[in-house]
């Protein structure tokens, strides 16, 4: 990953990408704020009833969309959203990933953008204030084959994040992206028991369901993906920072032979390393965040970059959390375990590393041919 990154800077065309990053005084607001929102709230307490439930806190997310007004962060403020942009967005996602929030945020997020991208006027004036104001679940999902008839599909779509809890689905195959409701006649959706139950996943198959088609489906499928890789990078930098930052507090109290474990060379170096590690995702997601915003030549390099970079950083903080807390870094009644199983679901939600680094590459090449 560290050679794909290095060849992504190294390339000609992406000299301006050495900068100076900052936030602004609002961004740096609207993080702090967030930041605090979800520390108070997301307990591991109310994560786990959410896992045993439906997988979604729904008070959580009234109170993210109604106090917070954060539901339609990427929707524009004419369009009843707050418009805020990709690094606002980014620095969200990050503060309910360092909590592991149950919530419907990629969906969300995917479809505000997909909207913004590719909907008509009057799909947007009907659904950005439901959305906006939590009131209206957008999942998203993608399909190899998908008949058409008329203004009627019939597809299987997989592995749907958040489909079970989903009003609605913006739904995406070779030939077009549609809205759906999921009330609507033909559509059955069947919920899966997995891994990170904080995000569960459903098949979605429809039957002659009748479907509203979007006006520009490859621009917004292109929104959305990009808007789904940067939402997964940011949630996994948020988690890595948690799995340091609750180990280093570990290793502080924890004592053995009389002395704190945080004080052995051994012990030092894996946080180090996952340091190191952290502060390059960073780096990778809010380069990301910043190619989006400001529609520069190179966003899709950058959030293949981030996603699979961040994704793979995670899992390994993840799995060092464990190791490095001992025998309690096992138990059920240990944290640890949320952010590992979060993290590897990471992984392979919206395509595994393998496949993002393919991407990079080809763009690589493509540029240097």
């Amino acid at each position: 990953q560290k050679t794909y990154l290095r060849a992504a800077t190294a390339a000609p065309s992406l000299g301006h990408l050495i900068m100076d990053f900052s936030f602004t005084e609002e961004q740096q607001m609207i993080a702090d704020t967030a930041r605090d929102f979800f520390a108070e709230n997301a307990t591991s307490e109310r994560t786990r009833a959410a896992m045993r439930g439906e997988g979604i806190d729904r008070e959580l997310w009234k109170a993210f969309c109604e106090e917070l007004g954060l539901g339609g962060v990427l929707v524009a403020e004419a369009d009843g959203g707050a418009g805020l942009g990709h690094v606002e967005f980014a620095a969200i996602a990050e503060a309910a990933g360092a909590q592991i929030a149950s919530l419907p945020m990629l969906g969300q997020a995917m479809a505000c953008s997909a909207l913004s991208a590719g909907g008509s006027d009057a799909q947007k004036s009907e659904y950005f204030p439901q959305i906006a104001g939590g009131e209206l679940i957008v999942a998203t999902g993608e399909a190899a084959k998908v008949a058409v008839n008329g203004s009627s599909l019939s597809a299987e779509f997989v592995c749907v994040a958040d489909g079970a809890i989903a009003d609605m689905f913006i739904l995406a195959g070779p030939d077009g992206a549609w809205l759906v409701r999921a009330d609507a006649d033909g559509v059955a959706v069947a919920g899966h028991t997995t891994m990170d139950q904080t995000r569960q996943l459903a098949t979605v198959t429809l039957t002659n369901a009748q479907a509203e088609a979007l006006s520009e489906p490859q621009v917004a499928l292109a929104a959305a993906n990009r808007t789904g890789f940067l939402c997964l990078a940011a949630e996994a930098l948020g988690g890595a920072q948690t799995c340091l930052d609750r180990t280093v507090a570990f290793s502080q109290d924890r004592v053995q032979f009389g002395r704190q474990i945080g004080s052995f060379q051994a012990y030092k170096h894996r946080l180090a390393d996952m340091m190191v590690e952290i502060e390059q995702a960073r780096s990778a997601v809010y380069w990301a965040a910043c190619a989006i915003d400001e529609n520069t030549d190179d966003p899709d390099l950058a959030v293949h970059a981030a996603k699979s970079f961040c994704a793979d950083t995670y899992f390994r903080c993840a799995g060092d959390m464990i190791q490095l807390h001992g025998g309690i870094g096992f138990t059920w009644e240990h944290d640890a375990h949320l952010f590992f199983k979060r993290a590897r679901s990471i992984q392979t939600m919206l395509m595994n590393g393998d496949w993002h680094r393919e991407q990079i590459a080809t763009m690589i090449l493509g540029e240097a041919a």
